[in-house]
């Protein structure tokens, strides 16, 4: 079995209080190699380093001030943001993020919420860090585009690169993100009724552009609707990735495999050397 790589999840969220040391312990019977548990904010991004500190062999961690943390840090978002680069000095953080845009809830207006993403992404160069970018559009957005203004933000910063987390743009959306050299992450949502553009933009995506997330606790997949989502689901994305398009489960598994791998600098899985694809130039 090819292990794969959860590239977002929320391990230190308390639906996970119950069962969190167990869960960890069975990622590799569950087919998932490592998970990338995501610090929202300093607090969480505190929890998240010794998390992963103790589960060194299962996790990998990340940290950033996400749309929702800007807002709450009010005034204090410079210092905040000092902190942050600290925190990423401290602790081997693997990415820097989420981090973005929110325009679904009102929080920060967007210009405002467009500068403060930006002075994240300058901290990503600084500290030779990927990006985890959230993009969610809405109402709140007082008709501006989430993924516009993303694009356009990116296209202003070419020395970054990451993911955009829980893709969920349109085939057009997502052929900008990649013309820019982004990796596009896909989690349940794929499996939604009335995605048919979500399906199509993951099948257009690259095989070295494509990763594979659960966004756990949230977007469990079919026919886990409803239910609390954990890592062992990305699997399921991962399945229905290979259906999608038209490709084998297992080339699939490592494809995103070794791209997170290269993207977030992690050790491969040891089965990697018999499971590479032979017919592929890597």
């Amino acid at each position: 079995m090819i292990h794969l790589i959860d590239t977002h999840c929320h391990l230190t969220g308390d639906r996970f209080s119950s069962d969190r040391d167990a869960l960890i312990q069975a990622l590799p019977d569950q087919g998932v190699w490592r998970a990338i548990t995501i610090g929202t904010g300093l607090a969480d991004a505190h929890e998240v380093a010794a998390l992963v500190a103790r589960f060194p062999e299962r996790l990998a961690g990340s940290a950033g001030l996400d749309p929702h943390s800007c807002h709450e840090a009010g005034d204090e978002f410079a210092h905040q943001l000092a902190q942050l680069e600290t925190l990423l000095q401290q602790h081997p953080f693997v990415a820097l993020g989420e981090i973005g845009l929110e325009y679904h809830h009102r929080l920060n207006p967007a210009d405002q919420q467009i500068t403060q993403f930006e002075a994240q992404l300058d901290l990503a160069v600084r500290r030779d860090l990927p990006v985890v970018i959230h993009v969610r559009e809405g109402r709140a957005g007082d008709g501006r585009d989430a993924h516009a203004d993303t694009i356009d933000v990116l296209t202003r910063n070419p020395g970054n690169r990451g993911v955009i987390h829980s893709f969920a743009g349109t085939p057009s959306h997502a052929r900008a993100y990649l013309d820019l050299g982004w990796h596009l992450s896909f989690n349940g949502m794929l499996s939604y009724k009335g995605n048919d553009l979500l399906r199509e933009a993951a099948r257009l995506t690259p095989a070295d552009r494509l990763l594979v997330e659960t966004d756990a606790p949230y977007l469990p997949p079919m026919p886990h609707r409803g239910k609390r989502c954990d890592p062992s689901m990305v699997a399921l994305t991962s399945n229905l990735l290979a259906e999608l398009r038209g490709e084998r489960d297992d080339d699939v598994r490592a494809w995103t495999t070794r791209n997170a791998c290269l993207l977030f600098r992690l050790e491969l899985p040891p089965e990697w050397a018999a499971a590479k694809p032979k017919a592929t130039q890597w």
